[in-house]
């Protein structure tokens, strides 16, 4: 498959629910404000990656000030990846942050090796845990 139609654009506000969705699918738990809160903290900061007008990549890079910049929902399709996409969105991102912030980054454990040959290190290790209930409710009205 040819990339030569691939662009890597702003995203806007209602994009920005793709980006939810996508980071859900791949098992990340984004939070029910997360978009909207992050969009105003930043609107310029998220980017869209589109292959002959499909959407098939993003990436968060919100700038907090002049010396801090985050990256987050780095995100390509699974059918493409592997055709070097990912890295121009990445390369936008990091572009947008400049080399002169600080960036954090909540990385996916698999991905670490790639984080580093980035530039990044890894600050520390946080676990997630989750549970539900499995029995039923009962409500009582008097």
């Amino acid at each position: 498959m040819t990339t030569d139609n691939f662009i890597v654009r702003p995203m806007n506000r209602s994009e920005m629910d793709l980006a939810i969705t996508w980071a859900a699918t791949e098992g990340w738990n984004p939070g029910s404000y997360d978009a909207q809160s992050f969009y105003q903290t930043d609107e310029n900061g998220f980017f869209l990656g589109e292959l002959n007008g499909e959407s098939v990549g993003c990436i968060s890079a919100v700038t907090y000030d002049q010396d801090f910049g985050f990256l987050g929902f780095y995100i390509v399709k699974p059918q493409f990846r592997g055709q070097g996409l990912g890295m121009k969105i990445w390369k936008t991102g990091m572009d947008y942050l400049g080399a002169a912030r600080n960036i954090g980054l909540d990385g996916v454990v698999a991905q670490q090796d790639n984080y580093k040959k980035s530039g990044f290190q890894i600050a520390y290790n946080h676990i997630r845990y989750e549970g539900g209930s499995g029995g039923s409710a009962k409500l009582i009205v008097e």
